[in-house]
């Protein structure tokens, strides 16, 4: 049976592994595999870089805009757009991400305690 894209069959098959992994007995245990825990990120740097990537896409954009008005034979008029939707879909998205913070902070804001 499958739902929600993770086939329950295959997690039964690693459930009934796991338990007879845990039932035979062992001299020593086994050895432990330790991982470098995750760089933390900061939510504030992360916005900041976001917010400075889709500045310096709409700042490509305009430039590349102005050399194309001023008559410059090396940028085509569809690199110009190419680049103007690259920044408008970078700003939609930075709005749309903005809404999501609103929200989740007004919902946070709403609950009681």
């Amino acid at each position: 049976m499958r739902t929600g894209g993770i086939d329950s069959s295959q997690i039964q098959s690693m459930i009934a592994q796991l338990k007879a992994a845990a039932t035979r007995p062992q001299a020593t245990p086994p050895a432990i595999q330790t991982e470098q825990p995750a760089a933390r990120v900061d939510f504030s740097n992360a916005l900041k870089g976001a917010l400075d990537s889709v500045a310096e896409t709409q700042n490509k954009a305009q430039a590349l805009s102005q050399r194309f008005q001023a008559g410059d034979d090396s940028v085509n008029l569809s690199d110009v757009m190419i680049q103007m939707q690259k920044a408008s879909i970078n700003f939609q998205a930075t709005v749309q991400v903005r809404n999501k913070l609103v929200e989740a902070y007004s919902n946070i804001m709403n609950m009681q305690v």
